[in-house]
């Protein structure tokens, strides 16, 4: 990192995340891995035997940002901090990630239906041979929602690529009766946690 211009490498391909870091002002080059998590096995989104919820979320993180620091070398890019995030949702202590399709996105809508969830989102900056973790855990409570309203809202498309099949900052707001934690980490970032971290890596903000 140069005095000149503080930038960092953002290990993710979410819009959203990129959208928060703008958001704060955070400089930062895309650091975009070969394919997706669930082809690149260095970053392997399957849950091991036994796995909590939160400890899930910080491996999956500290994996990404891992994977990231080496790829630097691999490709001869600067070395700057790298930071990777992981978002999931616990259901009674259950791990719920992206929909493979569909009807599984409606499945989950029903159960999240009427009843509260966590949001966890984990982050991890690497850099060198350092690497530091922040866990970001937040409760969602949805209304009622009934199968018509859920048939229209994956009919729309947007729980695709969505931990829990929903994206709060979209049309599934109007599905939430309350948060309790960070709207920013249940986007995907949770900003106050991201920034603090950052300095500690030495970026300005």
């Amino acid at each position: 990192m140069t005095t000149l211009e503080p930038r960092i490498y953002l290990a993710s391909q979410s819009p959203r995340r990129r959208e928060l870091l703008t958001q704060i002002g955070v400089r930062f080059d895309l650091l975009l891995f070969r394919g997706d998590s669930r082809a690149d096995p260095e970053i392997s989104e399957d849950v091991l035997p036994g796995e909590a919820p939160d400890v899930y979320a910080l491996r999956v993180a500290t994996a990404k940002a891992r994977h990231g620091m080496r790829l630097l070398g691999y490709r001869r890019l600067p070395v700057r901090p790298v930071l990777a995030a992981d978002t999931t949702l616990d259901v009674d202590g259950e791990i719920i990630g992206k929909p493979r399709d569909n009807p599984e996105a409606a499945a989950i809508l029903a159960r999240l239906s009427g009843r509260s969830h966590r949001v966890l989102t984990a982050i991890a900056v690497a850099c060198e041979n350092r690497i530091e973790t922040r866990l970001s855990v937040s409760e969602v409570r949805f209304r009622t929602l009934t199968a018509a309203e859920i048939q229209r809202y994956v009919a729309s498309g947007e729980p695709r690529d969505k931990a829990g099949a929903y994206g709060i900052q979209g049309r599934a707001a109007i599905f939430v009766e309350e948060i309790r934690g960070s709207h920013s980490g249940i986007v995907g970032l949770p900003l106050c946690e991201t920034a603090l971290l950052l300095r500690e890596f030495g970026y300005p903000i």
